[in-house]
């Protein structure tokens, strides 16, 4: 029966109306002339009856109203982005009243446009003005995103639970068709374009969870930045450094876990999604750029979920391994060496084995004995695997786990956590005492290069990961791992912490990178 104005839009009633309008206007998508103009107020009804309307309203509401607008409008570049600009405005505004990690969700379809934007113009040369206008148009947009979704971090605690956001009504497929018109699957690729396939699927896999879309969302709109930036007129070693700096500086500051564990799974990947838009020269860069930034830095907000930890911790262990064996195959042993090390002299080693043998009622000192090299500690997961014991959830993270390995090299001890960690006979890293002397800890903790400078003054957080408000809280370190990314550059003293620069109160992370465009 429809629900009409009659009947208050409560309860049952509510739900009702929502269901029956979502399902006439999926059935409106596929005409061959669309009309979208009954459900505006339809959906306005349902934006009106709630402080903090579900995920699905506020989402085909927007859609209804710039599809209307912009239906026979394509335009160009610049009229294209102008229209993204309009877009971005309308949501913002139609979820200023809603949760903070839903008004990151909701930017989907700004990033959508602006990435196809994006695409047209990296194939051309930009002599034309309206081409360079429409290009600082966009950075200056892609800016704009991600301030707006650094500001919802910040008023977000988003490593928490919250019911009224995670658990949407209807699939991500059905969401996607509002704004891309493509049945099943295909839709929903297409709206995440910086997304690889397999990691598309692992997150409609989720349980119809909003945050996993909130961080396909953050990721995609941190690709952008990274490329756009590509193009910067700066040398490539100090290009490098300064982004290196700026990914530090953004992972700290969103302390986003959904978008963590995304950014993970997509470096994970043969080939960067980031290819579409970027030249293939670009991609070892990128490589270098998004491995540091992940692996060679302690986040401590990686910690505080325990909901999620298995995951995060799992993913992190297996891109190690992966980075080690990307790097060596270029010859960048030192490299290497440096994320091995970053990873054993991290709490991660301890996490992964007190997890496992909690839940599968083993001794701890069973994975203690296979060493905390991600070698070691991956051939031991296997060989329980092996043995029926269930490690891997994710059959994604298992192939990459399985994948050039022998289970056979877990039988044999690569070392010890409370002693010396080795791998291949590469080096070792010392962890006697580490925990009763927090002089030496402190010694072992260098900034990672040059590079880390500018982010690692500026990274400050409180006791419970949040970041510091100027004058509240005390200060907790972030750990680095000393590696020289440029052994004949001049050394550089820098000090290892914010907690050492006394001439800034304040939590903030400065954007090395200009967008300036002549």
């Amino acid at each position: 029966m429809e629900i009409t104005g009659l009947f208050p839009l409560v309860g049952e009633n509510y739900s009702l109306k929502l269901k029956r309008s979502m399902q006439d206007l999926l059935a409106e998508i596929p005409k061959e002339s669309p009309n979208f103009t009954p459900f505006v107020d339809a959906f306005y009804e349902l934006m009106q009856a709630k402080v903090d309307p579900p995920f699905e309203v506020t989402w085909v509401y927007a859609a209804i109203n710039f599809r209307g607008r912009n239906s026979e409008k394509k335009g160009d570049a610049l009229d294209r982005i102008l229209a993204a600009k309009d877009l971005f405005q309308l949501l913002s505004a139609c979820s200023a009243s809603v949760r903070a990690s839903k008004s990151i969700a909701l930017m989907a379809p700004v990033v959508f446009a602006v990435n196809g934007v994006i695409q047209e113009l990296f194939g051309r040369e930009l002599r034309l003005k309206r081409e360079k206008k429409a290009m600082r148009e966009v950075k200056s947009l892609v800016d704009v995103v991600l301030g707006y979704i650094s500001i919802c971090c910040d008023n977000n605690k988003v490593y928490e639970e919250e019911p009224d956001s995670v658990n949407l009504i209807f699939p991500f497929t059905d969401l996607a068709r509002v704004w891309v018109d493509m049945n099943d699957d295909e839709g929903f690729k297409s709206l995440l374009p910086l997304v690889s396939g397999d990691v598309c699927g692992w997150i409609r896999s989720r349980d119809f969870h909003g945050g996993y879309l909130g961080g396909a969302v953050i990721m995609e709109a941190f690709f952008m930045k990274l490329c756009l930036s590509f193009h910067l007129a700066t040398s490539k070693d100090e290009l490098e450094m300064n982004l290196k700096s700026w990914a530090v500086g953004s992972i700290s500051s969103f302390q986003n876990i959904y978008f963590l564990e995304i950014l993970m799974r997509t470096i994970l990947e043969t080939a960067l999604p980031l290819i579409s838009i970027l030249k293939p020269e670009g991609e070892i860069l990128s490589r270098k750029i998004l491995f540091d930034a992940v692996l060679l830095v302690d986040y401590p907000f990686l910690y505080l979920n325990a909901k999620y930890i298995k995951n995060l911790i799992l993913t992190r262990l297996i891109v190690t391994l992966k980075a080690v064996e990307y790097f060596r195959g270029l010859g960048d042993q030192n490299r290497a060496i440096s994320y091995i090390k970053a990873f054993s002299a991290s709490r991660l080693p301890l996490q992964i084995i007190k997890w496992v043998t909690s839940q599968n009622g083993l001794e701890e000192k069973t994975g203690r004995a296979n060493g905390s090299s991600p070698r070691a500690l991956i051939n031991w997961l296997l060989s329980l695997e092996n043995r029926g014991i269930r490690v891997f959830e994710d059959d994604i993270l298992k192939s990459h786990a399985t994948s050039g390995h022998d289970i056979s090299q877990s039988e044999h001890p690569a070392g010890n956590l409370e002693g010396k960690v080795a791998d291949d006979d590469l080096f070792y890293v010392d962890n006697i005492g580490e925990e009763g002397n927090t002089g030496d800890n402190d010694k072992q903790n260098k900034l990672v290069s040059d590079a880390f400078v500018a982010a690692a003054q500026t990274m400050k957080l409180s006791d419970d990961g949040a970041r510091k408000r100027k004058g509240k809280h005390s200060e907790k370190k972030i750990k680095f791992v000393k590696y020289d990314l440029h052994q004949n550059s001049e050394p550089v003293k820098a000090r290892t912490s914010a907690a050492d620069d006394s001439s800034s109160g304040e939590s903030e992370v400065e954007d090395p990178v200009s967008d300036t465009d002549a």
